[in-house]
């Protein structure tokens, strides 16, 4: 019997922004926010860098090449069920055509304007979005 409290998770995304200044957001399956749009990434993995998970998870869930960029926003995401860490780094572009490859993870995708965003958003992406909006 494992009688050590629950740790914290830490997982790792990327708003990425396309040359119009749109972000990329993808339409989440699984909890937390099922249901919910946010940018794309996922669990870290014991040993990686925080930058090369987004860069993994991106990768997997959509089939596209980023360059993770600078931390954009750091958020707690903290409930009666679940606690996560979610660091989101900025990423300009990406290489390749989005297109789902993980199914039972995302729903949709799509490239929305900033001032146009699709209802409900994750705590991160709201946390990403502020601070996009704060740099321009």
């Amino acid at each position: 019997m494992n009688d050590s409290p629950p740790r914290p998770r830490v997982g790792c995304g990327a708003a990425i922004i396309d040359a119009q200044g749109r972000i990329l957001l993808v339409r989440r399956r699984r909890q937390p926010e099922t249901g919910h749009w946010g940018q794309p990434g996922g669990k870290l993995d014991w040993g990686e860098p925080g930058r090369a998970c987004a860069e993994r998870e991106i990768r997997e869930e959509l089939g596209i090449g980023i360059a993770a960029g600078p931390v954009l926003a750091v958020t707690d995401m903290i409930d009666e069920t679940s606690h996560w860490l979610a660091v989101t780094y900025r990423a300009d572009g990406c290489v390749g055509e989005p297109a789902i490859q993980e199914p039972e993870a995302i729903a949709d995708w799509g490239w929305f304007a900033l001032d146009a965003l699709p209802t409900p958003l994750t705590q991160a992406t709201r946390d990403a979005v502020a601070a996009l909006r704060g740099a321009n």
